[in-house]
C-alpha cells in the first residue's frame, strides 16, 4: 500500500515537515511519496521552499491562488498513491512514528476509508483566541471516535478511491466550513471513518484580529450555503445556523439585532484583548449572520 503525503503550500517554509517525514519514510521503509502544491505564496516562501524541488515526488506551483477546496482536489492529479494523507502546511510531526500509526490503523480497522489524526497547539500561541477556540472546540480528547463531527482537515488520510467519488466543495473558495460539508459529505455517503489519537502539532499564529476577520470571511461562506436550499442538509447541524434559525423562527431577529448592537463594541473589545471569552465569539458569529439573513 502506498501513501501520498498531499501537502498544499501557502506563504509557510514547509522545509521541517518535509524533511520530518522523509526521515520516517526512509528509517520505516514506507512506501510513500511526498507532493507539495503551492497555492501561489508570496515570492519569499516560493525561495525558502525551493530546495525541496528535488526532494519530494512532485512540486507544484500555481500561477494563480485556486483557494483550500480546489487545491485539496488537484492532489488526484499528482498523487498515485492508495491513500492520501493530507496535512495543512502550518503544521510539525509530533511522533517518529506518525505515518506508521495511520498505517497501523487501516490495517488493525479493516475496511476504514477515512482515518482523522487530530492536532495539538504548538504552547507559543496557545493563549491567542484561535487557538482557544481550537482547544475547546476542535480538538478531541477519547483515544478513539466514529463520529465524522470530528474531522478537520489539518491532519487525515483518506482511500484514493473515495476521495474521488467524495471531493471538496469547490463551489467553497473563501475560508469556513469546507471541511464540515466534506465531512458531512462523507457521512452521508456512508463512508468508514476513524478518528484517533495521531496529531500533529498546528503552529498557528494568526492574531486575534486576523482571525475576527477569518471568522467574518467564514460567515460569508456559511450565507453563501445557506443561499442555496439543497445545502441545508450539510448546514443544519452547524450550531450557529441552528441559533440563527430558532431566532428567525420565533420572530426575534430584531430583538436579537437590538440587544447584539449596545454590546457589538464590548464584544469587540473583549475578543481583541489578552484575554477572550469565547461565549462574545458565539455572540459575534450569530450577530454576523443573523444580519446577514434577509
Amino acid at each position: 500500500m502506498k501513501i501520498s503525503v498531499c501537502i498544499p503550500i501557502y506563504n509557510f517554509d514547509v522545509r521541517e515537515l518535509v524533511y520530518d517525514l522523509k526521515k520516517e519514510i526512509k528509517n520505516q521503509s514506507i512506501d510513500a511519496e511526498i507532493i507539495l502544491i503551492d497555492d501561489a505564496s508570496e515570492e519569499n516562501f516560493k525561495q525558502i521552499n525551493k530546495e525541496l524541488n528535488d526532494r519530494v515526488g512532485q512540486f507544484v506551483l500555481l500561477e494563480k491562488n485556486v483557494g483550500r477546496s480546489k487545491i485539496r482536489n488537484l492532489f488526484l492529479k499528482h498523487a498515485d498513491g492508495d491513500y492520501l494523507l493530507f496535512l495543512d502546511c502550518d503544521v510539525k510531526i509530533d511522533n517518529e512514528n506518525f505515518l506508521t500509526n495511520y498505517l497501523k490503523e487501516i490495517e488493525r480497522n479493516r475496511g476504514v476509508e477515512v482515518v482523522y489524526g487530530n492536532f495539538k497547539i504548538d504552547l507559543t500561541y496557545s493563549k491567542t483566541l484561535r487557538n482557544r477556540y481550537s482547544v475547546e472546540k476542535e480538538i478531541f480528547s477519547v483515544d478513539r471516535s466514529s463520529d465524522f463531527s470530528l474531522l478537520k482537515t489539518v491532519n487525515f488520510i483518506i482511500k484514493r478511491d473515495i476521495f474521488k467519488k467524495f471531493p471538496f466543495n469547490e463551489h467553497l473558495v473563501n475560508y469556513g466550513y469546507e471541511d464540515f460539508v466534506f465531512a458531512k459529505t462523507l457521512e452521508f455517503g456512508n463512508v468508514k471513518f476513524s478518528a484517533i489519537q495521531n496529531p500533529v502539532i498546528h503552529v498557528d499564529d494568526t492574531s486575534n484580529e486576523v482571525f475576527l476577520n477569518k471568522t467574518e470571511t467564514a460567515i460569508s461562506s456559511l450565507y453563501q450555503l445557506y443561499q442555496n436550499s439543497e445545502n441545508e442538509l450539510f448546514i443544519k447541524d452547524i450550531k450557529v445556523f441552528k441559533v440563527a434559525k430558532k431566532i428567525i423562527k420565533f420572530g426575534l431577529k430584531n430583538v436579537f439585532l437590538n440587544f447584539y448592537s449596545l454590546l457589538e463594541t464590548k464584544i469587540k473589545k473583549n475578543l481583541l484583548s489578552e484575554n477572550p471569552n469565547l461565549s462574545y465569539l458565539d455572540l459575534f458569529k450569530l450577530g454576523l449572520l443573523l444580519k446577514k439573513i434577509k
